[in-house]
């Protein structure tokens, strides 16, 4: 998907609501947020049992790909929050300003959403789905399908956000302190990287290279194969995959780490697939910090992936 669409269809929908929209109309949209989240979730997983390089390295290869996934996540799960405990407060942030400007004393907290078990679920339905009926699927209409679910999710974010104004105030108390989340990310990825490379012995070109990825499969996997060599590419394609799943999976358990450990386990994903997911989970004014995060590591990572080269070749 273009990078500019998400921004234009966010732009879209925070238009369309930006005067206000009548109760009925606002239920409209979550339900069709719902569906399209449910079949954006289905999707993935469809892509994933369908892929010959995903469900084909489901041995040692894949262990050690979903172990350099985990603890990416968790290493940069880790840095973020250490950062919400002193530099970057995020939820204190907010509290503090839905009482100094919306007037609100006990702002409230996210309620638990059953999608946060169902989006695991579809994603799960959707890979046996694949492997087992689905071989044959045609890729191009499932990018297709992908390809609307994700416009209608952003449209639906950006209505989400005409309603909530504030949110705009609140990314611009946060200010440039911003940064401080991308950037622990993506060093938390490459720690989990360099650390699970040493325990289970994987080279560390494959290991750190890969779980700094931080999502963005293909290029990952497409500029490791051209660097290493097709294992390599295995490995950069499939730790980044799974990175999403992951993500989906521990959603429950990342939200009672942190505010902003659901963003840093989505990393660059939050600017495409994982933006919407994790705005379920942290709340539309974080959701608008994840995609900012989001969209800073996804242009990271194709100026990082040429360096991390010439570190570990």
């Amino acid at each position: 998907m273009n990078s500019l669409i998400p921004f234009i269809c966010l732009g879209i929908g925070a238009l369309i609501s930006w005067r206000g929209l009548p109760e009925t109309v606002l239920k409209g949209f979550d339900i069709l947020i719902n569906v399209a989240l449910i079949i954006l979730m289905l999707v993935i997983g469809l892509n994933i049992g369908t892929s010959p390089q995903v469900m084909g390295h489901l041995g040692q290869i894949g262990f050690n790909c979903a172990m350099l996934s985990l603890f990416a996540i968790f290493a940069s799960a880790f840095l973020v929050a250490v950062c919400e405990k002193t530099v970057l407060p995020l939820e204190e942030t907010r509290r503090q300003f839905a009482s100094d400007e919306l007037g609100e004393d006990t702002p409230q907290e996210s309620h638990f959403s059953p999608l946060i078990i169902i989006m695991p679920t579809c994603i799960v339905i959707g890979i046996l789905a694949g492997f087992f009926v689905f071989q044959n699927i045609s890729h191009s209409m499932l990018d297709w399908v992908l390809t609307i679910s994700l416009v209608l999710l952003y449209v639906g974010v950006g209505v989400s956000l005409g309603e909530n104004k504030h949110v705009f105030q609140y990314i611009k108390k946060l200010g440039l302190r911003l940064i401080i989340l991308p950037a622990a990310i993506f060093l938390g990825s490459i720690l989990g990287g360099l650390i699970i490379g040493f325990v289970l012995r994987i080279p560390l070109n494959y290991a750190v290279i890969s779980a700094s990825g931080m999502g963005y499969y293909s290029l990952t996997g497409a500029m490791m194969t051209d660097y290493f060599g097709v294992e390599a590419g295995i490995y950069g394609f499939v730790v980044n995959v799974i990175r999403d799943v992951f993500t989906i999976i521990l959603m429950p358990l990342l939200i009672r780490i942190s505010k902003g450990s659901p963003i840093a386990a989505g990393a660059a994903g939050c600017m495409d697939t994982m933006l919407v997911p994790v705005t379920k989970a942290v709340g539309t004014e974080l959701g608008i910090v994840a995609l900012i995060s989001g969209t800073i590591l996804t242009f990271v990572v194709p100026v990082w992936l040429p360096i991390s080269q010439m570190i570990f070749s």
